[in-house]
């Protein structure tokens, strides 16, 4: 690990704590590979399809991942019987077969030519005439029944069998029997044997087991049955969604990670981003602020640009999702897959440099005659965590006076001059005869509140024999924890996939999604909430007693900075933004031969947007009344066209799937925007903007669209399952690039090797799967601005003859050359399940260098221009993914299993162009540009000055050399490299338990190798007496009594100016652990369930953001995020924040 460790100059709090948590997960894996000994291994064939019988009842079992009853498979039947023709399909399907030899007619032979048909057809088809249905259980099985469900009537006699795993034959003790319908079970004892008597022989038993599928065996008459329960953890051939396409896991060369359905429900989410958080090694999510509207920056395996975005690829149903997912209801996904290497993501070439999220969405039930309504709500209460310790207003007025007292020390007063403090013009109205202050508000509890939010989905499936449906409707209400913060959501969705012929199936797929919110603007250093609810002045009230909000200047005596009153703000000022999105689309599938299928699909994502801005005329001082309003307008229209064919071929110990297409996208964009100022009142707002009188700046509009066509290509190979290559390429065309460089080619390599299915593996039982994987590959990233290759014209104004006339200037240079960046990236990983599958290891090495960065490049000032962009730069990225799961306990009455995942990464800028000369991206505040980007150093670099300390009183003389007295800081005299806001480390360590009925999950996050600049300290503690602060400017101030600290002498920033810059005093240790999720849930048993009249119920109880262990020297709200955008550059850079809330949800699952 020392090849990759860079030296930095850490304060590592957390160190210990990480440590520990890596110590117990090593200590379990050594525990369970003891226990797991004893275990007898798998047998090779378990690798493979088995049938069993079991006393009259027969389970097809299959270690894929139960797919949709929409899969394509290919069947060709010669006088079969119909046993082995069903036994033959949910192989295929990879779905667990369930029936009775009293239901299937055994001498019903089955005949059909070779055909390629979905699951569901293939069903049907041969169960016409049987008499037989079918349906999809909450376990994933094909469960066959009667249609006339007749029953002779039995007298009660006991019955009896003996339980086992379906995977190593071994008996389960502790198993729970129940009769479906009745209050009548018992257990299976120390043999797996088990007795009970039943009102009738022809009634159903449930067999239930912590950490296996529960089942459900029809009597139909037996007095003995035995019975096989499959392991809830399936591994082994799961199928994998990738770009344009499914391929089984065992053939998949790339690096993807995955997230079910079923972890996804454990953490209920108003924003889809968080339900992805921390459950994939590599996937960097940082949340920037607490509030319901609030932005996340998505970082896969580091970050690889500088100018242009940086966020992943969505991908929605096949379809780019332009606009981000932020906004799409959670509810309505299935799975998340993340593709993260080259081979992976090398399908979509120019768009997937910085990884791809593939994101599947709920269907129709593609059931026999049912359908299914099931219902999911969640109440939430969120309250603050982690306050800013403020100061009240006592702390306040002694910062006022000691700077008063302070203020000779700075400036040169004739004796009887030196500046006092007058507090008689606010006597009685703010001061008590004493001079203390008569109010005292805190400002964060005056402006936050407990925030209550809901959600509601309603969904509606149903299928038959040709066709399925899904109808979904969701209602969101998010309230945030500032006042008048809030985002709303109301969605529909329509799915319907239907096959009306053997070789023909169409589908549509539609969202309407409404988001309408009122939002705290969370970046930049102006005068915002999340500000003010600190450095307002405590000593004023929130309203007068006539009902009137207070002023800064309603303080007479003191003079402070202006700012406007943080609750009159919350409540008073309008910042509505308004969202309609129209997604969806629509798709023919043409089955050509039995292997050669093709589709063509068009999606469209169009959003029409409208923000209103309204801030009332007295927001900053009832004397410089002014009021402003804003509103903008704009359309976005993203649309897609794909077609491509897909040849998959499965003959003998050969497997091939092939796909090749083409591909048409773009975007159109309208908008507009107007501004105006000095309201008569605050009675119109956005409604009338022509009350107003006057324009604050000239309206403006925007257009602009871009295309891109594409021709993509990919071959898989396996043989014998053990042997896999993936090679994948495509070629784009994009109008953003230069005249010379509109095609980009992006090929990628993949090689598989599946070692546990070598014969001289044979002997090594405790290895249930081996795989080795490898890529090479290059992908790009088109995401920058349009026409950024051509020369382009700006309007404006100029003042002629004493008139306004309007102008137009040549705004940029062409660059003909200008292409796309480029990221070539090498994968090296390995999978292994070990002690039948106690434990799960997958880890990867990867390295990416991305190139021809887009930057802006000096050019001689005799072209009449500064820079032109142009491909100059290069950066790095080198790292580890790891991820270890562990079945830690596993017995009659509980189960726990731990997961322990974690990205380490090094970022490094490699070149900047010929003379590799530094570039400073900003934030240019206080103190210039508070980053650097330098060849050797990571994006994110801060830079600034050096901090000392403080100047001490036997260093006056060299204090007064450099222009300064005792108690102000000690700097260096040139700016340098002060910390990086990125991080080294991350991961989580996720433990789930059963127990009964009951499940719990507990996630902690971590990470660790990142500094924060906390750039609130610039007002907060270092200029003082102008706004309120953090008590340490009081309390830690540098006194004669005090000299050993780093923080400056109190001093009147009104009388004495200000000693204040960027500085290596606030930057701290970013490293931390966040109580990240735990949660409680609890599922109604099956038959209770069933006399309610429902399929399904559950119930969770979840806390989110419960704590969060970081360093004592970090004094903001939380220590993820950033002020300042979310680029690169500015990661962990905090000028207040947003804070994040700690939330406690109550959810509800039905399903009738």
């Amino acid at each position: 690990m020392e090849l990759f460790m860079r030296k930095r100059n850490q304060g590592g709090i957390l160190r210990n704590g990480i440590e520990i948590v890596c110590f117990l997960s090593v200590f379990l894996l050594a525990v369970n590979a003891t226990q797991a000994q004893d275990t007898p291994a798998v047998d090779n064939g378990s690798l493979y399809t088995k049938a069993s019988v079991f006393s009259g009842v027969n389970i097809t079992n299959s270690r894929t991942t139960p797919p949709s009853l929409n899969k394509m498979i290919m069947i060709e039947y010669q006088d079969v019987a119909l046993k082995a023709a069903l036994q033959d399909v949910a192989a295929k399907a990879g779905l667990q077969l369930s029936y009775s030899d009293q239901q299937v007619p055994l001498s019903k032979r089955v005949t059909l030519g070779a055909q390629s048909v979905t699951v569901n057809k293939a069903l049907w088809t041969i169960l016409e005439g049987t008499g037989l249905r079918f349906a999809l259980s909450p376990n994933n099985h094909l469960v066959l029944t009667s249609r006339r469900d007749k029953f002779s009537k039995t007298v009660m006699e006991p019955i009896g069998g003996t339980v086992t795993d379906a995977s190593t034959g071994e008996v389960l003790p502790g198993v729970n029997v129940m009769v479906k319908g009745t209050t009548t079970g018992t257990s299976t004892d120390g043999e797996g044997a088990y007795q009970l008597n039943v009102p009738s022989l022809q009634d159903t038993l449930i067999f239930s087991f912590i950490g296996y599928q529960s089942r459900e065996v029809p009597i139909n008459g037996r007095t003995e049955i035995n019975v096989s329960l499959q392991s809830e953890t399936i591994s082994g051939e799961e199928l994998v969604v990738t770009g344009y396409g499914v391929q089984r896991k065992s053939d998949v060369t790339g690096s993807i990670g995955m997230v079910s359905e079923a972890d996804l429900e454990k953490q209920p989410s108003f924003n889809a981003l968080q339900s992805l958080r921390g459950k994939v090694a590599g996937v960097n999510i940082f949340t920037n602020s607490g509030s319901p509207t609030g932005s996340n920056r998505v970082v896969i395996r580091g970050s690889g640009s500088i100018n242009a975005d940086t966020d992943p690829l969505y991908v929605v149903d096949g379809v780019v999702m332009q606009s981000g997912i932020e906004y799409m209801n959670p509810n309505d996904i299935e799975s998340i897959e993340v593709l993260k290497d080259a081979s992976a993501t090398a399908i979509y070439g120019s768009r997937g440099a910085n990884g791809v999220i593939l994101v599947t969405t709920k269907r129709g039930d593609a059931v026999s005659d049912e359908v299914v309504v099931s219902y999911d709500g969640s109440f939430s209460v969120g309250r603050m965590r982690g306050r800013m310790d403020a100061m009240n207003a006592e702390e306040f007025m002694k910062v006022q006076r000691t700077g008063y007292e302070n203020a000779p020390l700075f400036d040169d007063y004739a004796p009887g001059e030196e500046p006092t403090l007058d507090l008689s013009p606010d006597m009685e109205k703010l001061f008590d005869d004493q001079g203390n202050p008569i109010y005292d508000t805190d400002w964060q509890d005056a402006v936050t509140r407990t925030a209550l939010s809901h959600d509601h989905q309603i969904g509606i499936q149903s299928g038959g024999e040709n066709s399925s449906f899904g109808g979904f409707l969701n209602y969101t209400n998010n309230e945030g924890i500032i006042l008048n913060s809030w985002m709303k959501r109301a969605s529909a969705k329509i799915v319907y996939d239907t096959t009306p012929t053997d070789w023909l199936s169409l589908g549509t797929n539609l969202t309407v999604n409404k988001t309408w919110e009122n939002n705290i603007e969370e970046g930049g250093g102006g005068q915002e909430i999340r500000r003010t609810m600190i450095e307002f002045a405590p000593i004023l009230p929130v309203r007068w007693e006539d009902g009137t909000y207070t002023h800064y200047n309603d303080i007479r005596s003191l003079t402070l900075e202006g700012q406007p009153n943080p609750v009159q703000r919350a409540l008073e000022e309008d910042r509505l933004r308004d969202r309609i999105q129209l997604f969806g689309n629509t798709y023919a599938e043409f089955q050509i031969t039995p292997n050669l299928e093709f589709r063509t699909q068009f999606g469209i994502d169009n959003t029409n947007y409208e923000a209103r801005t309204y801030q009332p005329t007295d927001l900053v001082s009832p004397e410089a009344s002014v009021g402003n309003a804003s509103i903008s307008n704009s359309e976005t229209t993203y649309w897609q066209n794909e077609n491509y064919l897909t040849y998959i071929l499965d003959s003998g110990n050969h497997s091939l799937n092939a796909v090749l297409g083409a591909s048409w996208q773009g975007t159109d964009y309208r908008g507009d925007y107007s501004s105006v100022r000095e309201f008569p009142n605050d009675l119109y707002r956005t409604n009338n903007i022509d009350a107003a009188t006057d324009i604050n700046g000239i309206p403006s509009s925007n257009a602009w669209d871009w295309t891109m066509n594409s021709y993509f290509a990919r071959g898989s190979y396996t043989y014998d399952e053990t042997y896999s290559v993936t090679f994948t390429s495509r070629m784009d065309g994009s109008s953003r690039f230069g005249e010379n460089n509109k095609y980009g080619f992006f090929p990628s390599l993949g090689l598989g090797w599946t070692a546990s299915n070598e014969d001289f593996m044979s002997d090594l039982n405790f290895i249930d799967y081996l795989k080795f994987k490898g890529s090479v590959g290059k992908t790009g990233n088109t995401e920058i601005g349009v026409y950024q290759s051509l020369s382009t014209i700006s309007s404006g104004t100029v003042l002629i003859g004493g008139a306004r006339q309007t102008s137009s200037s040549l705004q940029r240079l062409a660059n003909p050359d200008l292409e796309w960046e480029k990221t070539t990236q090498y994968n090296v990983g390995m999978e292994v399940d070990l002690f039948n599958q106690v434990v799960s290891l997958e880890a990867d090495y990867y390295y990416k260098l991305t190139d021809d960065l887009l930057l802006n490049r000096p050019i001689p000032a005799t072209t009449g221009f500064d820079v032109v962009m142009d491909n100059v730069g290069s950066v790095s990225n080198r790292g580890v993914d790891f991820m270890l799961t562990t079945n830690n306990i596993q017995s009659s009455n509980f189960f726990w299993s731990s997961t322990l995942n974690f990205n380490y990464n090094i970022n490094r800028v490699e070149s900047l162009g010929a003379e590799d000369e530094d570039i400073f991206p900003g934030p240019n505040w206080v103190s210039g540009s508070q980053t650097i980007l330098r060849v050797g150093e990571p994006i994110g670099t801060f830079y600034g000055f050096k901090r000392y300390g403080t100047w001490n009183t036997d260093e006056a003389a060299e204090a007064a050399e450099a222009g300064r007295i005792p108690g102000e800081a000690k700097r260096s005299e040139e700016r340098q490299i002060i910390g990086h806001g990125m991080p080294d480390w991350t991961g989580s360590f996720v433990n789930q338990f059963n127990f009964g009925n009951f499940d719990f999950t507990a996630d902690l996050q971590f990470v660790y190798g990142s500094e924060i600049m906390q750039q609130f300290l610039h007002t907060a503690e270092d200029r003082q007496a102008l706004t309120n602060g953090i008590s340490t400017q009081l309390y830690d101030a540098w006194t004669p009594d005090h000299q050993n600290t780093p923080i400056q002498r109190i001093r009147h920033q009104p009388l004495s100016g200000q000693n204040t810059q960027a500085d290596s005093h606030w930057i701290v240790d970013g490293s931390y652990i966040r109580g990240n999720l735990f949660s409680l849930g609890y599922t109604l048993d099956q038959e209770t369930s069933s006399k309610l009249g429902m399929q399904r119920m559950r119930i969770t109880a979840s806390l989110e953001n419960a704590f969060v262990i970081h360093h004592p020297d970090f004094k903001g709200h939380d220590p993820e995020g950033t002020s300042w955008g979310g680029n690169p550059n500015t990661q962990n850079i905090f000028f207040y924040q947003y804070p994040k809330p700690r939330t406690f949800t109550l959810g509800v699952n039905f399903r009738f």
